[in-house]
């Protein structure tokens, strides 16, 4: 499932317990009536029907992550359990489906991560077929897929091995069920007109460490739920960080947000949430940032004191 702005969820039938081998019916759901209706199909295949190499016995009945861009498209991936996979793209504004790129040689997602880079690209995990190895990396940027270098452990690892999750740097922590942890760092800037913004009375703000205030500002859920993984796995990163960094040590301190007033993606503003201020925070001149979906705002000029 995928969240959408205004609250909707659009969500790609997989056709378990009911084998369709061409269905591509999707649905969206609509909180304000609580009600699910059909959105038509997705152009292409995205679920593993295994139609043309031995039907539904062989069948994974998988299908692969669905992210939604800031530009207002939804980039779905799909699996083959018999060739390469497809793709499809959903737009937001006009309501309807194109296909997409199929993935190359025999590649395809039966499971497996994707996350939203800042700059708008979409970074995915592929292996052929469904649960083989390697594993092969792509960014979509809204025209192409570009194959990106894998982490050490891709020769061994198939798609569903992975997990991504999009830090407050900006960077993707990917894992894969070992001891070992990796960084992607993509070149691109942030996407225009994401960043996240804060409301202070004065230019430089004075705050005390261990207590909690009240945050307003817009643009504090990101244009995105931002990390998705096939059918079984959400990670979502629609809530705003707060990041403190001293001056004078360089310090970097995460404090806790909670009780936002949205979690509605791409919503434009206003907002509000609460901070809760560590009682170690360092006192003396700092700055504070608000993130979202790995997007930092400008940084204001504060001073924490006891």
């Amino acid at each position: 499932m995928t969240k959408l702005p205004g609250g909707r969820v659009i969500d790609v039938d997989a056709y378990v317990f009911k084998y369709e081998e061409n269905g591509t019916n999707s649905e969206i759901y609509n909180p304000s009536s609580g009600t699910w209706s059909t959105l038509g199909s997705t152009v292409v295949q995205l679920w593993d029907s295994a139609a043309d190499c031995g039907g539904e016995g062989s069948a994974s009945f998988e299908l692969g992550p669905a992210v939604l861009r800031p530009n207002g498209t939804v980039f779905a991936t799909g699996a083959n359990s018999c060739a390469a996979a497809h793709t499809a793209i959903y737009n937001v504004n006009a309501g309807s489906w194109a296909a997409g790129p199929d993935f190359p040689s025999n590649l395809g997602i039966a499971d497996g991560p994707a996350a939203l880079l800042p700059d708008g690209n979409v970074l995915m995990m592929t292996s052929p077929l469904a649960y083989n190895t390697p594993a092969t990396f792509f960014e979509w940027d809204g025209s192409n897929l570009n194959q990106v270098a894998s982490p050490p452990n891709g020769p061994s690892d198939s798609s569903y091995y992975g997990h991504m999750l999009v830090l407050p740097t900006g960077q993707i922590l990917f894992t894969d069920f070992s001891n070992d942890v990796e960084l992607y760092t993509s070149n691109g800037s942030p996407y225009p007109g994401t960043a996240p913004s804060a409301l202070f009375a004065t230019a430089v703000t004075t705050l005390t460490r261990g207590v909690t205030i009240t945050l307003f500002g817009f643009k504090f859920n990101g244009a995105s739920q931002a990390n998705a993984y096939g059918d079984d796995f959400q990670d979502a990163t629609n809530y705003p960080l707060v990041r403190i960094t001293n001056k004078s040590t360089g310090h970097v301190f995460y404090c806790r947000t909670h009780d936002h007033s949205t979690m509605a993606v791409g919503y434009q503003g206003p907002a509000y949430t609460h901070v809760d201020l560590p009682a170690n925070l360092e006192t003396g001149a700092s700055t504070l940032e608000v993130v979202a979906n790995g997007i930092a705002s400008q940084k204001y000029q504060i001073v924490v004191v006891e």
